[in-house]
């Protein structure tokens, strides 16, 4: 691999610092006005202003625009089959989601059509995702499996997400979204998830992250704190999904449980937000969801301004976050949710991948990972300023040129 040298950068360092960024952390995104970068053999070899080497590399004039580290979106059900536009009319006519889940619609469409499609068919259609989300800047992607609701389509599932990521320039992390929905009687349906799928989970997939969608009408706290317990004496770690609608009292039990992420928290009270604040847990959250489907938005100003470990996505999926846009998650956050510029792009850069154990991305330092991505602007506020369109120029992954 040759070696290759941009200079000329306005360079987003985000900067060595304790993991994750807390509070006025967010903030501080290293910034070298002016400078370059010289990646050999996939990582970063050298970072700062004039880099002299006796080499000729390949080399990017990047005439003052904005250099980052490719967007880590940790957050997202970018696998599945079919579509929602029905659905989606329905809303329109003032049709609560949870009502159209109820009526078996919602992430029930899904599951039928994703049982109904085979694993190629699967990986086709996240393939396809996953090379929009490189164009549009995004290196590292969490997929989430939970469509399946039984041990043959989720496993199906997990086998398309690792398929569908085999030859992707960046990094498809998988996790298992065992606690989604339910079919038939809940008590049963869960008895069986914890009993049969995993099991099979940690057979075919030991060590992968469990997920669950604790709600009304999907896994209740009880049920939720079984799975996890259950999946931690299998040595798999958890994530959750809490207070989209509701606040059910499922982030205290994951805080207890020690949860690596509690996401949505469009509903979460002021003193679970305290909480959160003084743990290890991850707050994650979600404002493509809030824009398509309730108006809803976590409170990330307070969320900053009580010290929790924030970090942003897009939660990519058929029903509530059509999109697989982090600089549109990124206007949002700021538009809806309280946040600077700087603490959303620090927010789906180095936060998010401390969430996915990956401290070898989402910052430019000597030695990490060179996943980098050149805008179009040399102003990065303008990432959360401008609407639609894509405002990366270039996309590096893994030190190669890619987009």
């Amino acid at each position: 691999m040759k070696s290759l040298l941009i200079r000329n950068a306005r360079i987003l360092t985000l900067g060595s610092s304790e993991l994750p960024r807390r509070g006025a952390e967010l903030r501080d995104l290293g910034v070298i006005p002016q400078g370059d970068v010289l990646i050999e053999a996939g990582r970063i070899a050298a970072v700062g202003p004039n880099i002299n080497i006796p080499d000729t590399p390949d080399t990017i004039n990047a005439a003052g625009r904005v250099l980052m580290p490719g967007f880590v979106d940790c957050h997202t059900h970018a696998c599945w089959a079919g579509d929602r536009l029905a659905e989606w009319e329905m809303k329109l006519r003032g049709v609560p989601y949870l009502e159209i889940l109820q009526a078996g619609g919602g992430i029930h469409s899904t599951v039928r059509a994703v049982r109904a499609s085979s694993e190629t068919q699967l990986a086709a259609g996240l393939r396809t995702r996953l090379d929009a989300m490189l164009r549009g800047g995004t290196t590292t992607v969490e997929v989430k499996s939970g469509y399946g609701l039984s041990t043959e389509a989720e496993l199906k599932m997990l086998l398309a997400i690792r398929h569908a990521a085999r030859d992707w320039p960046g990094l498809v992390i998988p996790t298992a979204l065992l606690g989604h929905a339910y079919e038939g009687d809940f008590e049963e349906f869960v008895e069986r998830t914890i009993t049969e799928t995993l099991p099979q989970l940690r057979y075919e997939f030991p060590g992968l992250t469990v997920d669950a969608f604790c709600e009304k009408g999907a896994w209740t706290v009880d049920a939720c704190v079984r799975l996890f317990e259950e999946a931690a004496r299998r040595g798999h770690p958890c994530r959750v999904h809490v207070d989209q609608f509701n606040s059910l009292g499922m982030l205290r039990e994951a805080l207890r449980l020690e949860a690596r992420s509690v996401d949505h928290l469009e509903a979460t009270a002021d003193a679970d937000i305290a909480l959160l604040g003084q743990s290890r847990s991850y707050g994650v959250i979600l404002p493509c969801t809030g824009f398509h489907t309730d108006g809803r938005y976590a409170r990330g100003r307070t969320l900053v301004d009580t010290g929790a470990a924030l970090a942003l996505a897009t939660n990519c999926n058929p029903g509530s976050a059509p999109t697989h846009s982090m600089p549109f998650a990124i206007a949002l956050a700021v538009r809806h949710c309280g946040l600077t510029p700087a603490e959303a792009i620090t927010a789906c850069t180095i936060n998010a991948a401390a969430l996915l154990h990956r401290n070898d991305r989402g910052r430019i330092e000597r030695g990490l990972r060179a996943d980098l991505i050149l805008l179009a602007h040399k102003d990065e506020r303008q990432l959360a300023y401008e609407l639609g369109g894509n405002p990366v120029d270039l996309v590096i992954c893994g030190g190669r040129v890619v987009g």
